[in-house]
C-alpha cells in the first residue's frame, strides 16, 4: 500500500496574475500592436479588391474597414499616453535592439488607414489627413530609430531579424495611398507630395536591399530565430509586395513619360522571389510548430499585413501581365490569410480579455 509520503506530489497551479490596470497596459504598451491594424487594413483592402469579382465580399471589406478604425483608435490610446505619461519607458523602447524598429508600426497604420478611406470609404479628406500624418511620422521613427542603432554598439547579430525591414517598409507604404492621392492635390502640394512619394519609395527600396543581406547572414550564420520572433521571418513579404505597387502607383504620377514595361518586369521579378520566400516562410514557420517553438504571442501579427501585402502586389500585376497564375497565387494567399488573421484575431481576443497578452514576456 502506498503511504502518503509515497504519492507523488502535485504541483500548485499557479496563480493568475490580476488583470493590469490602465496604466500598467499604457506603461508597458509594445508598438508591435498597431501590426494588428497594418494586418487588418491590409486585409480589408485585398478583400475589397476581390468584391470586384465576388459581390458578397464587399460588405465583409466595409465592416473590416470599421473595425479597423476603431482599432487604431483604441490602440491610440496607450500608446499615446505612454509618451505622455511614461516618457522614460517609452525611450527605453526606442533605444532597445529588437523592440525598436516595431515603432513605425504606428505610422504604418496610419497609411494603411488612408489606403482603406481612399479605396473603401471615398473620404478623401481623410485619406489626406491620414496619409499626410502618416507620411510625417514615417520619416521621423525611420530616422529616430535607425540614428540610435547607426550610433550605439547595443546591436549585435542575434538582434537582427526581419523586424529591421519595418523602418523600410514603412517608407515604401508611403505610395500606396500617396501616388493616387497626388491626383487631388494641385501646385505647391502636389509637387511635394510627389517628391515625398519619390523619397519615401527610394529610401524604404535601397534599404531593404542592403538589410535583406544582413537578414540573410544572420540566419545561415547566426541561432534561428524561433520562439516569439518566428512570425518575423514573413515579414521578407512586406516589402516584395509594397515596393511593386509603391513603384507602379509613382509611374502613374511622373511629370514625364517612362516606359512602364521594364518596371512591370522588375516587379515581376521581386513578386517571383516573394513566393519563393512565401514557401521558406511556410517551412521555417511549420518547423518550428512542430518542435514546438511557436508560442502564441502579438508577433503573431507579423503574418498578417506582409501576407496581405504579397496578395495585394498579386492582385495589382496579374491583369498587367495577363499571367493566370499570379492571380491564382493571390487568390489563394488570400484564402491563407484569411485564416491566420482570424486565428490570430481570435487568440489576441482570449488574450485580452484575460490579460494575459499585456504581461510581459521573460
Amino acid at each position: 500500500m502506498k503511504t502518503a509520503a509515497m504519492a507523488p506530489t502535485r504541483s500548485a497551479s499557479p496563480t493568475p496574475l490580476p488583470f493590469p490596470s490602465f496604466a500598467e497596459i499604457s506603461r508597458s504598451f509594445a508598438p508591435g500592436w498597431f501590426a494588428a491594424v497594418m494586418g487588418t487594413g491590409v486585409f480589408a483592402l485585398t478583400t475589397y479588391s476581390l468584391s470586384g469579382r465576388w459581390p458578397w465580399l464587399a460588405p465583409l471589406a466595409v465592416g473590416l474597414h470599421w473595425f479597423n478604425v476603431l482599432l487604431f483608435c483604441l490602440l491610440a490610446v496607450p500608446w499615446l499616453t505612454r509618451w505622455l505619461r511614461f516618457r522614460e519607458a517609452a525611450l527605453a523602447t526606442l533605444r532597445h535592439p529588437v523592440q525598436a524598429s516595431f515603432y513605425p508600426t504606428f505610422a504604418i497604420a496610419m497609411l494603411v488607414i488612408a489606403a482603406q478611406w481612399l479605396a473603401i470609404d471615398g473620404r478623401l479628406g481623410l485619406a489626406l489627413g491620414f496619409w499626410w500624418g502618416g507620411t510625417a511620422l514615417v520619416f521621423l521613427f525611420s530616422f529616430a530609430v535607425l540614428f540610435h542603432m547607426f550610433r550605439g554598439e547595443h546591436v549585435g547579430l542575434e538582434h537582427v531579424t526581419p523586424a529591421k525591414f519595418i523602418p523600410a517598409v514603412g517608407l515604401v507604404v508611403i505610395p500606396v495611398a500617396g501616388g493616387p492621392l497626388l491626383e487631388l492635390q494641385s501646385g505647391a502640394a502636389r509637387e511635394l507630395g510627389l517628391l515625398v512619394n519619390v523619397l519615401g519609395l527610394g529610401a524604404g527600396t535601397m534599404m531593404y536591399v542592403g538589410l535583406l543581406g544582413l537578414t540573410l547572414q544572420r540566419k545561415i550564420l547566426a541561432k534561428p530565430a524561433v520562439g516569439l520572433l518566428t512570425p518575423t521571418a514573413w515579414i521578407h513579404l512586406a516589402p516584395l509586395g509594397v515596393i511593386p505597387v509603391s513603384l507602379l502607383n509613382v509611374l502613374d504620377q511622373l511629370p514625364f513619360a517612362v516606359p512602364h514595361e521594364p518596371f512591370l518586369f522588375l516587379s515581376l521579378l521581386l513578386w517571383g522571389f516573394g513566393v519563393w520566400w512565401l514557401v521558406m516562410a511556410a517551412l521555417l514557420t511549420l518547423a518550428a510548430r512542430r518542435t514546438g517553438q511557436l508560442p502564441f504571442a502579438l508577433s503573431w501579427w507579423g503574418f498578417t499585413f506582409p501576407l496581405g501585402a504579397f496578395v495585394a502586389a498579386s492582385l495589382r500585376l496579374s491583369p498587367l501581365t495577363g499571367i493566370a497564375g499570379v492571380d491564382a497565387v493571390g487568390v489563394a494567399c488570400w484564402l491563407l490569410l484569411l485564416g491566420l488573421w482570424s486565428l490570430t484575431l481570435l487568440r489576441t481576443l482570449r488574450g485580452v480579455v484575460s490579460g494575459a497578452i499585456f504581461q510581459p514576456h521573460p
